[in-house]
């Protein structure tokens, strides 16, 4: 009896397919389940992150407290919040733009504004950029919803090197900082407008499709236009501002370490302060609509060198390399970032030689 009893109840079991159906599946379910919520319970869940830097925060606030009194750490940090204060406006300016131009700009637009040939749609889209009123964080969005749209990757990547240079707010910050050099707005202009051109006939010539990843986008087919905007909004904001961020501490990092005497000894020395100043530009990434102010001050230095840092900062630097990264892909950044470096300073310094 004890052993014929559950061999009939498996039996029935087996033959009652809705009722045991389910309680075979929900046995198996709640195996999967189980294992589901033990995966889930390995993963870390940003609130309770969150809750447990604060604890630690507080726990530990004292030697907190002393590390970031340091020297070292107050410049790191005034050089980050500043970086991210002055390029953070920017930035959303030019994700509204992108998302504007990915949903409300037909694609026939862009074959009708700019030439057939990529030439000529070179120097067109580098002069648009004087109208862009932004830095180098909203050309970078901008420029990859224009390669999305189906514009030239040789003139989108020539207004991208031009717009954080050359728009009204750059020059009329160039001119309020150097009110006795009014020569300084002209060699900028046109040093940033014909290195642009350069690049973008360069990439047009020698560039490969395999080295430019096209900047990714969901698909809005089936949205409204202002769900589809916001969505794009939300995908660039979170997607270029995290290499934002990236970029930000690495130039607080440097900017922290390197010593201030250095730079009075490089002055002295005309191709080295040239050198030392496009470096310096990459280095410290500063807002193209604040880095004026930063070269004025820069006094031990030559006129022609401190065009170059205005000329290299806007085109080259480690938060402009970190948003390229994620827009385009580590091997355009790679080959892009290093020839805009060696022709912005070569073009900077016959600039200056010629005019100032």
């Amino acid at each position: 009896m004890a052993t014929t009893k559950p061999a009939p109840r498996g039996a029935v079991d087996g033959d009652s397919e809705p009722g045991d159906g389910e309680g075979d599946g929900g046995g198996g379910g709640d195996g999967r389940d189980g294992g589901g919520s033990a995966e889930g319970s390995r993963r870390l869940d940003p609130p309770l992150l969150l809750v447990l830097f604060l604890l630690s925060a507080v726990m530990f606030q004292d030697p907190i407290r002393r590390v970031l009194g340091a020297p070292v750490m107050q410049s790191w940090m005034t050089v980050f919040v500043a970086v991210m204060i002055q390029a953070l406006p920017f930035l959303v300016l030019g994700v509204l733009l992108s998302a504007a131009i990915a949903v409300f700009v037909p694609p026939s637009f862009f074959a009708r504004a700019l030439p057939r040939r990529p030439s000529l749609a070179v120097p067109v889209a580098g002069a648009a950029g004087a109208v862009l009123p932004g830095c180098e964080c909203a050309s970078v969005p901008v420029a990859g919803a224009l390669v999305r749209r189906g514009v030239a990757p040789a003139a989108a990547l020539a207004f991208l090197l031009s717009a954080p240079a050359i728009n009204p707010i750059v020059l009329t910050a160039t001119a309020v900082a150097f009110p006795n050099d009014p020569m300084m707005v002209l060699a900028r202009f046109a040093a940033s407008l014909l290195v642009a051109c350069l690049m973008g006939w360069l990439w047009q010539r020698h560039g490969r499709a395999d080295w430019l990843r096209p900047p990714s986008r969901s698909s809005y087919e089936g949205r409204s236009r202002g769900a589809a905007f916001w969505e794009s909004v939300r995908h660039d904001v979170m997607h270029a501002g995290g290499f934002l961020v990236v970029g930000a501490m690495a130039a607080a990092m440097l900017k922290a370490v390197v010593p201030a005497p250095w730079l009075q000894r490089a002055a002295d020395h005309p191709v080295l302060s040239v050198l030392v100043l496009a470096a310096l530009a990459v280095l410290l990434s500063i807002c193209s609509e604040a880095d004026a102010f930063v070269a004025a001050s820069l006094t031990q230095f030559s006129l022609t060198a401190r065009l170059t840092f205005l000329v290299v900062g806007p085109m080259v630097d480690l938060k402009l390399f970190a948003m390229q990264v994620g827009t385009f892909g580590r091997g355009f950044a790679l080959r892009f970032a290093p020839a805009t470096l060696v022709l912005a300073v070569a073009v900077s310094a016959l600039t200056g030689a010629v005019l100032l």
